[in-house]
């Protein structure tokens, strides 16, 4: 062989290992690329998965404790709680009735009335609390005096203690009716009795009776008046009268002699 042949052939193979060599070179290069793709890909999506199940059980865990949270709180009761530097007002206060007899009115008498009321305990709890007030009724008291016990009634949160308001109110007696300071009365007669006077027995408040003399021409609508027999006045100290009505009871039947006698009685007497 030739000089020349041998250095053709030297560039052949050459150029053979250099192609070889560069393809290798490519080759490897495609491998490795891949490789750290398929690792980065692998360790995002790991640690994607990881990021979302630690907030998932965050979640949760944080959900459960705000449960427990809520649970707790809901069984057991929530304490009132007002800051007792507020200014605090006065409500509105209690309204109750209490009735009284006249006799009741008129001696006197001591009452004790039963309440219910809200109060605050200790723990900032509304509770209901019984209660005793006792009233002492004045002598000459009337329909409509109050009584008022201030800082008795209900309590609430940033409010006084409300007042409780008693207003006295009359029962009606199956005698007696009060007008004023004065009581009335209706008494009736029967006619022979109006006509000719008469004693008669009074009763009064207290139980007992009086004795009295009538000695006018009793008519139907007839008023006489006791001085001192009525209610006690509050401020004065004296009493106020009874004022007696009368009725006049008429006969249901007369005889033909008895009509007679009559007429030639009140013939003369002038009307």
């Amino acid at each position: 062989m030739s000089q020349l042949q041998q250095e053709k052939q030297q560039r052949k193979t050459s150029a053979s290992v250099s192609r070889a060599s560069t393809l290798l070179r490519s080759t490897s290069q495609k491998g490795t690329s891949e490789t750290e793709n398929r690792s980065t890909s692998t360790s995002r999506k790991g640690t994607s998965e990881t990021k979302h199940r630690s907030r998932s059980a965050s979640r949760k865990g944080t959900s459960e404790t705000e449960n427990r949270s809520r649970s707790t709180s809901r069984s057991r009761p929530t304490p009132l709680v007002f800051s007792q530097s507020m200014t605090r007002r006065k409500p509105q206060p209690v309204e109750k009735t209490l009735e009284c007899t006249l006799e009741e009115l008129c001696f006197g008498a001591v009452k004790r009335i039963n309440i219910v009321k809200d109060v605050i305990s200790e723990e900032g709890i509304i509770v209901r609390q019984e209660d005793t007030q006792t009233i002492k009724i004045k002598p000459g008291w009337t329909k409509g005096t109050k009584v008022i016990f201030e800082g008795k009634g209900d309590e609430k949160p940033g409010y006084l203690p409300a007042d409780i308001k008693f207003t006295i109110q009359e029962q009606r007696h199956h005698l007696f009716k009060r007008t004023g300071d004065d009581l009335e009365i209706v008494v009736e007669i029967p006619l022979v009795k109006a006509l000719t006077g008469c004693h008669l027995a009074v009763p009064l408040l207290g139980g007992e009776t009086m004795s009295i003399y009538v000695s006018d021409i009793v008519y139907p609508g007839y008023l006489k008046v006791i001085q001192g027999q009525g209610m006690p006045k509050a401020k004065e100290g004296n009493r106020g009268d009874l004022r007696i009505t009368f009725l006049v009871k008429f006969p249901l039947s007369l005889t033909d002699k008895q009509r007679s006698e009559a007429c030639s009685i009140l013939e003369g007497c002038s009307c």
